[in-house]
């Protein structure tokens, strides 16, 4: 019977952790913030913006295809699903994504870990280029058992949330040097 009983948890476990089961009981909600995460990128807001957005607006590009699947676009919002590797395997998620060019990208989760999630990407001009600002927050039912569970989903979101933020800042400062270079030899 134990054995049976640790079975059925391990494969909720993982039907949890995978994204496959979504338990939202509106019993015991939980809710905690998720960041704020400011990350500087020495690139113009719009390069930044155009970076995070071109994956979700425009043909995704192959090299995505493990990660990202847009499954519905729109001229400010589309519904995609998101493929993150995690401990016990590949965490899928369902979001809806709306764009408020030049500065805002707004996240809510459809289908995943947990019953609740919003986060947003806010960017602003600095000297330098952009500050980026990623902002959420999650929910779980089941009281004290639903806490214990949104702990590790939220470290493990702010986790592929901070590796996502690597890329981009890299991409969007590469892209704004190759723009600079771009523009030198008018200038001289």
């Amino acid at each position: 019977m134990g054995a049976v009983l640790g079975l059925g948890l391990r494969k909720t476990y993982r039907l949890l952790a995978s994204g496959e089961l979504t338990l939202d009981l509106a019993r015991g909600r939980r809710l905690r913030t998720l960041g704020p995460l400011m990350w500087s990128i020495q690139a113009p807001p719009e390069i930044v913006f155009d970076v995070i957005a071109a994956p979700y607006l425009e043909r995704s590009p192959r090299a995505l295809a493990e990660k990202l699947q847009v499954w519905e676009r729109g001229s400010d919002m589309v519904l995609a699903a998101h493929y993150t590797q995690v401990k016990c395997g590949t965490t899928t998620t369902v979001e809806t994504v709306r764009f408020q060019r030049p500065n805002r990208i707004d996240f809510r989760l459809v289908r995943g870990p947990v019953p609740h999630l919003t986060e947003s990407f806010q960017l602003s001009p600095t000297d330098t280029g952009s500050e980026l600002r990623w902002q959420g927050e999650l929910g779980t039912d089941l009281w004290a058992l639903g806490q214990w569970w949104g702990g590790r989903v939220a470290t493990a979101w702010t986790h592929a949330v901070h590796t996502s933020l690597r890329e981009i800042s890299a991409e969007a400062q590469r892209r704004a040097l190759a723009s600079a270079r771009r523009a030198a030899p008018e200038n001289a």
